[in-house]
């Protein structure tokens, strides 16, 4: 399966699904119920997220796109991109995405790579573990720029 943006492009029928669509199955219906359980797996780990603002430049852009795991007992590093609730804001669906300046008891500093531009630990103190999301792994758009993210 390749991804392009959103959208999602499948390689053509194997030999198995044809045999399937002969049998009446439907080829369209067995591949978009596989796509539907793959989707449905993976979207329960993985949220998307879009940059907004310029926070995190240049390490992140404005409009880039990206993947979170939603992981809230991982192991922090320093230097790890991290999704966070934003603790100004509680019961707000928005994240925040910030670079892990320190592990401190119970939690961790962020900083923008940005501070001119960037609302961080400098501001609202350290993030308690409940606050964290988990870390930003991968970048999917915009396709010139798509990578793991360190």
């Amino acid at each position: 399966m390749e991804r392009v943006g959103d959208d999602v492009t499948l390689s053509s029928p194997s030999a198995r699904q044809s045999r399937r669509a002969v049998r009446g199955f439907g080829a369209v219906p067995v591949r978009g119920l596989v796509v539907a359980a793959s989707s449905a797996a993976l979207w329960g780990l993985l949220r998307r997220v879009e940059v907004f603002g310029d926070s995190m430049l240049p390490a992140l852009a404005p409009g880039d796109r990206l993947l979170v795991l939603r992981h809230p007992r991982w192991h922090w590093r320093v230097g790890q991109l991290a999704a966070l609730r934003d603790p100004r804001r509680p019961g707000h669906p928005g994240l925040l995405v910030k670079r892990v300046s320190a592990l401190v008891p119970g939690g961790v500093e962020v900083l923008g790579d940005n501070p001119s531009a960037s609302t961080d630990s400098r501001t609202f103190g350290p993030v308690a573990a409940a606050g964290l999301v988990g870390p930003v792994l991968y970048r999917y758009w915009p396709p010139e720029r798509a990578g793991r993210l360190p």
